[in-house]
């Protein structure tokens, strides 16, 4: 695979995408570790690289489109309300009027054509109270006049979004665990700095929504990236630091990093594969199924009798027709060693429809809403 990237830009992209420094100076913690693990691996064109450097290679990477963006993965699931996958089928003669007609949903966060013979618009609908989830797809019917079929995440088996470039670090990038707030102050900062604890059902306060909604489009590229955020909201630096560093922790956020465009890198087949394996036997054959490698999600999502026969969700990259063939192959032959393959497919995506975040502002907003629908009772009592 040739993209066109230098060594120290290869570097940067294997480095990062497994983390970041939660620190005042990231850039600075950043490039010191990618220093050692250089000088050790015997990189010389990335022995040498400084804080500034490694923020002006990460900012044109960004710019030019290799990244989707630099910053934190958000586990929607985490964060309270629910994401949900949806399909759909779009037919022929009335497909672009369907597909606007989801689009235009603001409950809708991504949305992708992909080769099937009947569902064949998937995407992803994000709300603040699961509650509402069935009435989204009730609106989404009667304004398209089609079916949609609900495939919620029964378990999640792994979800990466790795993808490696040839060059420096290919295999491990660098292990930053011991580089992040916890080294500055203790768990005890958010209360000192006056942030009230999240809510008794562990959903977030309105602050840390608002956090969320901030940093979820990526942190601004400058030295001090969580100082900024901070300045933003109105917040202390440091409860900035340490509420992104605990989400991590907990895994509200799956990680803060270097998030690739994978077109940008040459991952240009982008296979769903789906199976239909005994249920009694999901669990193990999507845990070792999720092992591998070249899987970036795999998932247990439900049947849908009639339509869709498939219990198991397995998300595969491959950097051409015939590497991407290999992989999904891989794949049948792991869970045939395990379990019968009654039946599967692969549905590769063909057009990205819709691709925003979710709507965390929203989340934020029915958070307050409920906070002063409290308050409005307390007072009333």
């Amino acid at each position: 695979m040739d993209t066109g990237l230098s060594t120290r830009d290869r570097a940067i992209i294997n480095a990062y995408q497994g983390g970041f420094p939660v620190v005042a100076d990231p850039f600075d913690a950043a490039a010191e570790a990618l220093r050692e693990r250089g000088a050790e691996a015997g990189f010389d064109e990335i022995a040498d690289i400084d804080a500034d450097e490694l923020l002006d290679r990460i900012a044109q990477l960004d710019d030019d489109g290799t990244l989707s963006r630099f910053g934190p993965l958000v586990n929607a699931d985490e964060i309270g309300g629910t994401a949900t996958l949806v399909a759909i089928h779009a037919p022929e003669d009335r497909y672009d009027e369907v597909v606007e007609a989801i689009n235009d949903f603001d409950e809708v966060a991504h949305n992708y054509a992909r080769e099937h013979p009947h569902l064949n618009v998937w995407f992803v609908v994000s709300v603040a109270d699961a509650d509402r989830v069935d009435d989204v797809l009730a609106e989404i019917e009667a304004e398209t006049g089609q079916e949609p079929y609900n495939l919620p995440k029964l378990q999640e088996f792994r979800v990466s979004a790795h993808f490696p470039v040839e060059g420096p670090l290919e295999g491990d990038g660098i292990d930053l665990t011991d580089v992040g707030a916890g080294a500055e102050f203790d768990a005890d900062s958010a209360a000192a700095a006056g942030e009230a604890d999240a809510s008794e059902d562990d959903g977030l306060s309105v602050a840390e929504l608002d956090l969320v909604a901030a940093v979820q489009d990526g942190l601004p590229l400058t030295r001090t990236p969580y100082a900024d955020v901070a300045a933003e909201l109105g917040q202390p630096a440091e409860w900035v630091r340490e509420t992104l560093a605990r989400f991590e922790a907990t895994g509200k956020i799956r990680r803060i990093g270097v998030v690739p465009n994978h077109y940008a890198l040459g991952y240009s087949e982008n296979g769903m594969t789906v199976w239909d394996v005994p249920s009694e036997d999901v669990t193990a054959v999507g845990e070792t199924v999720a092992a591998l490698p070249y899987v970036t999600h795999c998932y247990e999502r439900p049947r849908h009798e009639g339509v869709w026969p498939y219990n198991l969700f397995a998300m595969t990259h491959g950097r051409s027709e015939a590497e991407s063939e290999a992989r999904i192959e891989a794949v049948r032959e792991t869970i045939a060693d395990l379990t019968e393959v009654r039946q599967w497919d692969t549905l590769f995506s063909t057009e990205i429809l819709k691709k925003t975040g979710i709507n965390v502002a929203e989340r934020a907003a029915a958070d307050a809403d409920g906070d002063e629908e409290s308050a409005q009772t307390a007072r009333s009592e």
